[in-house]
């Protein structure tokens, strides 16, 4: 499968978040590097067809993004996603995988099989309001993927997680994305320079690298560092 973004722009007003952006993404991780306010979260929107684009075409082999066989192979994990806190961890990912049309026994068992390889079972009816940082961040990777989306799109899914929480969601990304396309964005290079086989580095709203990245080019958060200081 192919994620084609083409000539993709979003002007507010006088301001270009999004400048005529232009990439393809196929199966494995992509990670998606930039500065807070460098336009990545307004692409990723885009993406999901969350966000209309005031210019430029999102399809997945042809097809286009403001469609129902779109959405029905994407999957989305927001900086902040929504949850509803009384619900448990396998309340809430029944529910979603209810919203997304699996029927009731195929939504019990995927809920058990995701709960599983994201390590919640032992905590799967407790609610979420008392899970940590990390905990909900999995009932988020859970929610994302259980319609078995082609597409995963994250955005900052690391975000204030401890350093052993992000190990671990970073191990469960790699894993998904052996036969998924995965747009990860983050600002921290250590979260990607391992899983992702190619990068798209985004500075004021335009794409300034977009390929795979090799030793051979250097320390790759060296070169971020520089590129975005």
């Amino acid at each position: 499968m192919k994620l084609t973004v083409d000539r993709l722009s979003k002007q507010y007003k006088n301001k270009i978040a999004v400048d005529r952006v232009s990439f393809t993404l196929s199966e494995g991780v992509t990670g998606l590097l930039g500065a807070n306010g460098a336009g990545k979260t307004t692409l990723m929107r885009m993406m999901t067809g969350i966000l209309d684009p005031t210019g430029g075409e999102i399809s997945a082999d042809g097809v286009p993004v403001h469609t129902e066989q779109y959405r029905a192979i994407l999957g989305y994990l927001p900086q902040d996603f929504g949850y509803y806190p009384e619900f448990t961890a396998r309340e809430f990912v029944r529910y979603i995988a209810a919203l997304k049309g699996l029927d009731k026994k195929h939504a019990k068992r995927k809920t058990e099989e995701l709960l599983e390889l994201v390590g919640l079972s032992d905590v799967a009816d407790k609610k979420i309001k008392t899970f940590s940082g990390g905990m909900k961040q999995r009932v988020g990777i859970a929610q994302a993927i259980v319609n078995d989306p082609r597409i995963l799109i994250l955005d900052e899914p690391t975000a204030g997680l401890d350093p052993k929480e992000r190990v671990r969601f970073r191990n469960l990304i790699a894993e998904i994305g052996k036969d998924t396309i995965v747009l990860f964005s983050t600002h921290i290079v250590s979260d990607i320079d391992s899983i992702a086989k190619s990068l798209l580095m985004m500075r004021d709203g335009q794409i300034i690298y977009d390929g795979a990245w090799s030793k051979e080019q250097g320390d790759l958060e060296q070169f971020y560092m520089e590129e975005f200081a």
